[in-house]
């Protein structure tokens, strides 16, 4: 059962971070393999979280792919928590947690734990993946640094 886990200390505050990967219709211009984003619905509840029925497209060389995710955005924890609905996965669920640091830094957490459906897909894109996940963590701190500019040290 393939996981990944990283915990990433950054120069930008916890909010910033929160709002960048909380954008997901800005994915496809800087998240490695992914091609294409759409929210089919978004959500206000009353305890001020907001949940994203989003549908998400990972393209690599002649590989394409899409699977459909429940995603429940919480602005008071500096939290997203993403439930696989629909796609090539028996299961998956990641979570990005935002623990604020200073005012100007925080320690970004990703969790992911997933499956393919397909055993010689999964043997295939698993030994990818673990790159992949680095590189994506990478390109949301690349993206901060472009929108909130580069913090100095």
């Amino acid at each position: 059962m393939p996981q990944f886990r990283t915990h990433r200390r950054v120069r930008h505050a916890a909010r910033e971070m929160f709002d960048l990967v909380a954008d997901v219709e800005r994915y496809p211009e800087f998240v490695p393999l992914c091609s294409g984003m759409r929210v089919r619905s978004r959500t206000a509840k009353e305890d001020g979280k907001i949940v994203l029925i989003a549908a998400m497209t990972i393209s690599y060389k002649l590989i394409h792919q899409s699977f459909t995710s429940r995603v429940t955005l919480d602005p008071e924890q500096f939290s997203i928590f993403v439930e696989y609905l629909d796609g090539p996965f028996s299961r998956m669920q990641n979570r990005w947690t935002f623990h604020p640091q200073s005012e100007h830094a925080c320690e970004v957490e990703f969790f992911i734990d997933y499956e393919f459906r397909s055993r010689t897909f999964g043997l295939l894109a698993g030994a990818v993946f673990d790159q992949v996940f680095r590189r994506m963590a990478a390109a949301f701190e690349a993206r901060a640094d472009r929108i909130y500019g580069r913090p100095t040290a």
